[in-house]
């Protein structure tokens, strides 16, 4: 039996319409993505992303190979929590990467600094 993620929620925006000065108008939609492995940061790690972007890094999720969602900016939604996404997702070289994963987002509680 393999390594086999979990299936989270990414919140993404869709465009929902127009404003009256015909500027679009931005909803969030729930869409399930599969097999997300789940993984927690060691402490330097946590200290690092504070110094840096001031947030707390919670976890860090290996997305899979071959998902075209944009991350950044994003909310997600595992474990019964709501998360942020922190910066902008690092991803590696399918060829390269044996696993089935080649994307790492982090991610903090949403709404906690």
């Amino acid at each position: 039996m393999g390594i086999k993620g979990i299936t989270i929620t990414l919140f993404d925006r869709v465009q929902s319409g127009l404003d009256e000065f015909n500027r679009p108008i931005y909803r969030e939609k729930a869409v399930p993505v599969k097999n997300v492995l789940i993984g927690e940061p060691s402490t330097q790690e946590i200290v690092d992303e504070r110094n840096l972007s001031g947030k707390v890094l919670a976890y860090t999720l290996a997305i899979p190979k071959g998902d075209t969602h944009e991350w950044e900016n994003k909310r997600v939604e595992f474990f019964g929590e709501i998360f942020e996404v922190i910066g902008k997702p690092t991803q590696g070289l399918d060829n390269l990467i044996p696993l089935s994963w080649n994307k790492k987002v982090k991610v903090s509680r949403y709404g906690q600094e």
